[in-house]
Formats: C-alpha cells, structure tokens, sequence
C-alpha cells in the first residue's frame, strides 16, 4: 500500500508513455500499421543525402554517444573514485568544503551551464579575456592554445569538449556515492590490513574496490542510461543538429530532430521514425543495465 501511490504516478508518466511509444514505432505517420518497417528503414536508408540518410545519421549518433559515455566513465566516474578516497581520508582537513565545491556544479541548471561553457570555449571571448597578455611576444604563445574555436573541430574535438564539460557538472554525483559507501566499511579492516603491513595502494584494491563493486555497477548504469538519453548539453552548447557536421549528434539529439524538431534541411517532422529510434535504445538500456547489474551483483 505504501508504494502504490509511487507506481501509480511511474506508470501513468514513465511505464504508459514508454509503452505508448514502443507501439507508435510500429505504424507510420498516417495511423496504418506498418509492423517493423520503420526498424527496417532505419538500418536500410540507402538516400545519398547525408544529412537525411538514416542509417547514417543513427550510426553516427550511435558512435559519438558511445565515445560520449566512455569519457564519462574514465574521467568523471573514475575522478569520483578519486575524490571519494580523498574526501574519506580521516586525516584530511576541510572535508566538507571540498564535497561542497565538488557537488555545487550539480544543483546548476544544465542549459545555463552549457550556454556558459559554450561563451568560455568562443575564441572572441578567450581573446578579450587574454587581450593585454596576448599582446606580449610570450603571451601569444601562452594564451594561444586557449583562443581556439574548440566547439568548431570536427572529429572528436568538439565531442570530447562537450562530454568534459558535462563531466565536470556531474562527478559530484558519482563522488557522493562512493563517499557514502566508503564510509561504510568497516574500519577494522583497515586496521587488519595496517597490521598485515598492507600499503596504502592494497588497501584501495584489495579491500575498498571489492567492497563498492556494486555500487560501481550502480553507477555505471546511471552513467549509462543518462549519456544515452543526453539531450540538453549538447543543445546548449551546439546545437540541436550535433554541429560541425553532426559531430556532436547524439541518439538524444538525433530523436528530437527527427521526431519532434524536424530534419535538416527539409524540417520534417516524423515522429513514427522518432519513435522507433526511442525504442531501440529502450532494448539497448534494458539489455546493458540487466547484464552489468549480474556481473557486479556480490555474492552472498
């Protein structure tokens, strides 16, 4: 009974919606049932339009949310490891204001902080802001390197600017969890393993990495599942078509354009294919999620 208000709000705005979609993937625009024509379209397009072809633009997509979530799991994930450690040192000082300054960029609203971002990483503003040193004959050397329209670069530029910006908004949540967990273990481990002459590096790997094992999973499939439904600070920083050239397009971007926005250059709406797109990544998440919560379940 007292989890029954909760399921019925979750199934009325995420279980019903989600449901509502998977069925909508398998009719086309007009209402007529089309069954997996729509899947079949995707992974078939053969326009020689770039910018339209489907198959292309979901695999880019595909690809770059790949390369997307694997910067978030070596940087952010791991820098929350490392800060966790840090924060839960006993002989540290200050503690609580470094969690703080730490977590702050988390409570920031994720527009403003990619429209800010997006004005530090302008090489007209980079320039003002270094203006009297680039002046000098060492300061154009210096500053030279910053003044760059990062955001611009096709490849891999662009994309790994705009994963470390959302790394940097986000470590907190991930740095929090492993705090919580660490302070959790039982400290005459620690002690046992001082006794036995354990380093301060054993200790890490033998006694504090098998036992947040879970939680590692926890967060791998939070990292998981919010850098494949990532939307927002792409579009803040870029813009909904993943520029340059679709280099920054994420499935998130790519189901908004196609599904809501409208695709370049024709600005049509095709919300059947939209759908379909929502789909494939719902079996995607379900899948990863359901394998890594068996690989770093602890066994009793």
């Amino acid at each position: 009974m007292y989890i029954l208000p909760a399921f019925i709000v979750y199934f009325i705005f995420m279980a019903f919606p989600l449901f509502g979609s998977i069925w909508a993937s398998l009719f086309n625009n007009d209402g007529i049932f089309v069954g997996f024509e729509n899947f079949i379209r995707l992974f078939t397009d053969n326009s020689p339009n770039d910018s339209i072809n489907l198959t292309k633009r979901y695999w880019g997509a595909f690809f770059n949310t790949c390369y997307f979530f694997m910067i978030h799991m070596l940087v952010q994930n791991v820098l929350g490891i490392i800060f966790a450690t840090i924060l839960t040192n006993p002989k540290m000082r200050g503690r609580k204001f470094y969690q703080t300054i730490i977590f702050i960029p988390t409570t920031f609203a994720v527009m403003a902080t990619g429209h800010l971002w997006r004005l530090l990483l302008n090489p007209n503003w980079t320039r003002g802001l270094f203006g009297l040193l680039s002046n000098l004959s060492w300061g154009e050397a210096l500053f030279g390197f910053f003044t760059q329209p990062w955001l611009g670069m096709e490849g891999k530029v662009a994309l790994t600017f705009v994963s470390l910006v959302s790394c940097w908004q986000w470590v907190g949540i991930p740095t929090m969890m492993f705090v919580a967990t660490l302070r959790n273990i039982n400290e005459d481990l620690y002690e046992a393993a001082n006794i036995e002459g354990a380093s301060s590096w054993q200790i890490f790997w033998r006694i504090k990495v098998p036992l947040v094992k879970p939680v590692i999973g926890l967060v791998s499939i939070l990292t998981f599942v919010n850098n494949f439904n990532a939307f927002d600070v792409v579009y803040a920083m870029t813009n909904q078509n993943g520029a340059p050239a679709y280099s920054t397009d994420l499935l998130g971007t790519l189901f908004y354009r196609i599904g809501i926005y409208g695709q370049h250059p024709l600005g049509l709406k095709d919300p059947a294919m939209g759908a379909t797109i929502a789909s494939i990544t719902f079996v995607l998440l379900a899948v990863v999620s359901l394998i890594v919560i068996r690989r770093t379940r602890t066994k009793e």
